[in-house]
């Protein structure tokens, strides 16, 4: 993905600060979980959403053990490895060791540390540090396509 079009997630992502929580909504200003954050900037970006989202619990696939957002982001977004992350990129967490992954944020930098922005339940979407606790759960990276 070019620098321009991660700098475009990043300014979209930001945007997006201070949209209350709400599950399975994708509404900038009105409500997003994390998954919606990431629609909501792949449709700014990148334009059409390249799927249509199932609905899903809040607890996504953990009973079933599929990791369903890894293989989407596989399916149409570019890996990339978690040491070569930048910001604009998608971070994929597990929330707890063994479990499927199912957390989403856009990587980001504040003040020259790691950040990211998230949609977190309670709190809508923000930007946290990227600490140590939250840097041990990352599971994936991805990078947008420059086009679909």
């Amino acid at each position: 993905m070019s620098g321009d079009l991660r700098e475009r997630n990043l300014t979209e992502a930001r945007g997006w600060i201070g949209t209350p929580y709400l599950h399975q909504a994708s509404t900038k200003g009105a409500g997003t979980d994390c998954l919606g954050l990431i629609r909501g900037v792949w449709r700014a970006v990148v334009g059409v959403e390249p799927e249509v989202v199932p609905p899903y619990s809040p607890d996504w696939s953990e009973p079933g053990r599929v990791e369903d957002l890894l293989a989407a982001g596989l399916r149409w977004m570019r890996a990339v490895p978690v040491a070569e992350r930048q910001p604009g990129d998608v971070i994929l967490f597990r929330m707890r060791d063994g479990a499927v992954a199912k957390h989403l944020g856009i990587a980001a930098e504040n003040a020259g540390s790691p950040s990211f922005i998230h949609a977190y339940t309670g709190h809508g979407v923000v930007e946290s540090p990227l600490s140590a606790p939250w840097a041990r759960r990352i599971a994936a990276c991805f990078a947008f396509p420059d086009g679909v």
